[in-house]
């Protein structure tokens, strides 16, 4: 059994019988692979040490990708017993990396090393025996059966890696070289690096449905981006190249890092890369099981924030604009050499899929044309943060595969390492990590003028935020058509022969009513006193789209793409200009309008008798006041004696109705009497907010 060399299955070619087998095989071999790589462990104990501070001990990734497989078969009701619950809860839940001062102290009761090997034992067979009798159809795709289990089997081949690295930490007194996992032994004198041309392009990345080999879910969509001409290193970053930026005191220099950089580095109290073991004046290397003399000439192994140092390090000794690659400049370098993809090439092109060594090797003994290294030996960092291409969507069975990587905070690592094997070899494979961990991974660095483009958290996670964002623009619950949509048609109508030059939306929250507004208006402000709804509002006006998540029971969560182009609203945003404020103390600018909207706000504000009385400097003659609210006063946002309704006077009812009358009229008259407007909040998948508000619109007289 070739253990060392397998490749991702071909999905879309080939007879049901045949790919049954294909893909028996890569099961059998990947599980097999998995418990291989567990035997250079010395001993038992070594299973329990907490090798890296911030992951489970190695006796968790033992026992987690097997008990993966039973929870997405169960998922995907491929199955509907389970093997042992207790395994499939204890196993199921690794460690994010978090933050690296937020350490996870929690004790586990782990069982013992043969009694999770014996429940492998039993996954195996059962996966086994899926593969054989489930029904089959080709081409498998996402929503295949047999999507379920190659993602158990491509979940196995990213720990495959992980636990590599883990194993890696160990004491090497825990730990033993063998055969199948044989390093490298070329080391030579390290190349003198140096700037090459790129030539820019367009480059477009992102699979569809119907692609041959299995992705993850941030793998699908499209993303297109033009390329400015930029220079790549001939090489990777080696050990001797990045031992100047050591004996330059980089590690000492804080004008070198980041702040967050500079926080890591002040908690780690690093002062040479992790993988580096001092040895008198020089130092050594560790690989995965062996200590050995520094190979000067292979990569050296850094988390981001060092690659990023290093990089403002040597912009500032060189005067050049130096960095690391943006995702698509990765791109632009990959697609220009035409590198076969696996499973498609006769031998890797470099040291990736485990077909060479099981450690790195030097950085010029694999070339792609005049550079080297383009794909294997380490993953190489980039300044892109983690997040889906337009039209991401969550895969149902791994919901939580992707999306908690899309908070800015997980950076890409491209082309593999010499253990990145089955989907992490491929083209389109895209894996982040947060900018202190490590990983086989290094860098290599980039003059390019091109600003980097800035990059939001994808997924809004802010109950309220994300509220608005359903409110605004999500489908439309129990047949109440949508809110903000309704006020600005009903606006129109009382407009008609009207002036529409400018229009105020106060309190607009996440933006749909400025939106709407802006398609008859030559021009609309937007203001709201919340930064967390404006930024959402600029980003939709910026790019077009916004996601969110919403809770739908529990700590179950849904994830949500809005696009303005779904709703006609793309074409007239340049027309809005969104700002924060306060509706109580506006800018002297912010007047000369034909229309203002106030929706919903009248009962929010601290004192609503100030904006009443002073809202008509805003507005043009003739112009209008639109106001809709449902009088909904508390004191915890406005005091009782602001309020403008809701009181009795002299013993008698006071609506908010007649406080409005009694404080605009002097400048407004109410052109016909109040409608309700229904508006409905989604609080979770089975509770909603119904609530009606009152719309009253006024014209200024004076």
């Amino acid at each position: 059994m070739d253990l060392r060399n397998t490749r991702t299955t071909i999905l879309n070619e080939g007879s049901v019988e045949d790919k049954r087998a294909e893909i028996r095989d890569y099961f059998q071999k990947s599980f097999t692979i998995d418990e291989r790589l567990y035997e250079t462990l010395a001993n038992d104990q070594a299973f329990y040490l907490r090798a890296e501070p911030l992951r489970h001990p190695l006796i968790f990734y033992l026992g987690h990708t097997a008990v993966f497989y039973v929870n997405k078969l169960i998922v995907a009701k491929i199955i509907e017993e389970r093997i042992n619950p207790h395994y499939e809860a204890l196993f199921s839940i690794g460690v994010d990396e978090m933050s690296w001062d937020d350490l996870n102290d929690d004790n586990y009761d782990w069982p013992s090393v043969a009694e999770v090997k014996a429940y492998r034992d039993q996954v195996r067979i059962m996966v086994d025996h899926v593969i054989e009798t489930l029904p089959l159809a080709l081409p498998i795709d996402w929503d295949n059966p047999f999507w379920a289990i190659m993602m158990g089997i491509e979940h196995s081949r990213i720990h495959l890696e992980t636990s590599s690295v883990i194993i890696r930490r160990l004491p090497l007194d825990q730990v033993r070289p063998l055969p199948l996992w044989e390093i490298c032994e070329e080391s030579g004198v390290a190349p003198q690096n140096q700037l090459l041309p790129v030539a820019g392009g367009t480059v477009t990345l992102g699979k569809g449905r119907n692609h041959a080999l299995y992705g993850w879910d941030n793998e699908f969509g499209r993303h297109q981006f033009h390329v400015d001409d930029f220079e790549a290193s001939k090489y990777l970053v080696s050990n001797r190249e990045f031992m100047a930026f050591v004996e330059a005191g980089g590690y000492r220099n804080e004008t070198c890092w980041t702040k967050e950089g500079w926080r890591w580095l002040g908690f780690s109290e690093s002062e040479q890369p992790l993988f580096w073991v001092k040895s008198g004046s020089s130092y050594r290397l560790r690989t995965m099981a062996r200590e050995i003399a520094m190979p000067w000439d292979w990569p050296v192994e850094v988390n981001y924030l060092e690659a990023k140092a290093f990089c403002n390090w040597k912009a500032k000794e060189s005067g050049l604009p130096i960095r690391l690659p943006s995702e698509d400049e990765w791109y632009r370098l990959h697609d220009l050499h035409e590198i076969p993809d696996q499973p498609y090439w006769p031998q890797a092109p470099g040291n990736i899929n485990l077909e060479y060594w099981a450690s790195s090797c030097p950085v010029n003994r694999f070339s792609f044309g005049d550079f080297f290294d383009l794909i294997g030996n380490v993953w190489q960092w980039t300044e892109t943060p983690i997040s889906g291409f337009t039209g991401f969507e969550v895969h149902p069975w791994y919901d939580d595969f992707s999306t908690p990587t899309f908070d800015t905070q997980h950076n890409l690592i491209k082309g593999g390492s010499w253990i990145s094997t089955g989907n992490e070899a491929t083209r389109d494979a895209r894996y982040a990590f947060r900018r202190h961990f490590f990983q086989h991974a290094g860098f290599r660095y980039v003059a390019a003028e091109q600003e980097l483009e800035g990059t939001e958290a994808m997924y809004e996670t802010d109950d309220s935020v994300a509220q608005y964002c359903d409110a605004h623009f999500g489908p439309v619950k129990f047949g109440v058509p949508n809110f903000s949509a309704q006020l600005v048609k009903i606006c129109l109508q009382f407009l008609a022969d009207r002036p529409k030059n400018r229009a105020l939306d106060l309190g607009c929250a996440v933006g749909r009513s400025s939106f709407e507004l802006a398609k008859h208006f030559n021009f609309v402000t937007g203001i709201d006193f919340s930064a967390r709804f404006i930024r959402i509002a600029h980003q939709l006006q910026e790019k077009g789209v916004t996601h969110y998540q919403l809770p739908e029971e529990g700590e179950i969560v849904s994830f949500h793409e809005t696009r303005l182009s779904d709703f006609g609203l793309s074409e007239n945003r340049d027309k809005i200009e969104f700002v924060q404020g306060d509706a109580h103390n506006l800018k002297p600018q912010f007047t000369g309008y034909d229309l203002v909207l106030a929706a919903n706000l009248l009962d929010r504000l601290y004192d609503p008798s100030h904006f009443l009385s002073s809202i008509h400097e805003r507005i043009n003659p003739g112009g209008l006041l639109v106001l809709a609210s449902p009088y909904t006063w508390l004191e915890e946002f406005t005091k009782k004696e602001n309020w403008v309704g809701g009181i009795r006077l002299a013993g008698e009812p006071f609506t908010t109705l007649d406080g409005l009358t009694q404080q605009l009229g002097s400048h407004f008259r109410m052109l016909e009497e109040p409608r309700d407007v229904e508006f409905v909040i989604r609080e979770t998948a089975r509770k909603f907010q119904h609530t009606i508000s009152q719309l009253s619109v006024w014209e200024r007289t004076s």
